[in-house]
């Protein structure tokens, strides 16, 4: 393994000695991704990186699954926008340096609008930019893993976001805390799935959310109108 690099270039010794960064490489990557091949390749499949760093397995989560909406839905472009919502909204990070949480941001958002452009070119829609940046923004969150607090001042515990697709192009979000989504066993079936005993001690699994929003188009999501 490698110190902790953009571009190939360590950032800090420092950081790496105080955070404990590494560095994997791209071959490294798709290695390990390989191994979960049919979940990187499944648009709907969610995604949770506890110390995502810069970006390195979600970027590549992201393009393979945006490689897979496009080669569906590319003739049509409301469900091309909508397929690649649901790939984003599917992953999910953390990490405990700021820096590194913006740039995980900047380059997943970059990987969509990327392919976004190169698609439909000017018929590009800043309400769906602005719902892919809405949805990173909770999704890719700066905080302790260990702790499950975010690591600003507040040291508040880490809320993630659940979005699904209800009604064609209505977007459903219910919020978790981080707190009980970690409380994984090997049954759990979903991130958003909680165990629990039902009365007569069979294990079952139900989602137990902080808060939930009505349902909205996804093209509306965005902080003027989910208050």
């Amino acid at each position: 393994m490698k110190p902790v690099a953009s571009n190939n270039i360590i950032k800090s010794k420092k950081r790496v000695a105080d955070h404990g960064e590494v560095f994997t490489s791209e071959r490294e990557v798709n290695a390990m991704l390989d191994l979960v091949k049919q979940e990187t390749e499944r648009i709907d499949s969610r995604f949770l990186e506890p110390a995502c760093g810069d970006g390195n397995f979600l970027s590549e989560i992201l393009r393979r699954k945006l490689k897979i909406v496009k080669s569906k839905y590319a003739k049509s472009q409301l469900e091309f926008e909508r397929f690649a919502t649901t790939a984003i909204s599917s992953i999910y990070g953390v990490d405990i340096l700021k820096d590194n949480v913006e740039a995980c941001k900047d380059r997943l958002y970059g990987i969509f609008n990327d392919m976004y452009e190169s698609l439909y070119k000017n018929k590009c829609k800043e309400e769906c930019r602005k719902s892919v940046h809405f949805i990173l923004d909770r999704n890719i969150l700066w905080g302790d893993a260990l702790s499950l607090r975010t690591v600003d001042a507040d040291k508040i515990p880490i809320v993630f976001s659940e979005w699904s697709f209800a009604r064609g192009s209505q977007i459903k979000r219910r919020d978790f805390l981080f707190a009980e989504l970690a409380q994984f066993n090997q049954n759990t079936p979903g991130l958003f799935d909680i165990a629990e005993e039902s009365t007569s001690g069979e294990m079952i699994f139900s989602p137990r959310s902080v808060k939930e929003y009505p349902l909205i188009n996804f093209l509306e999501l965005s902080y003027e109108n989910t208050n």
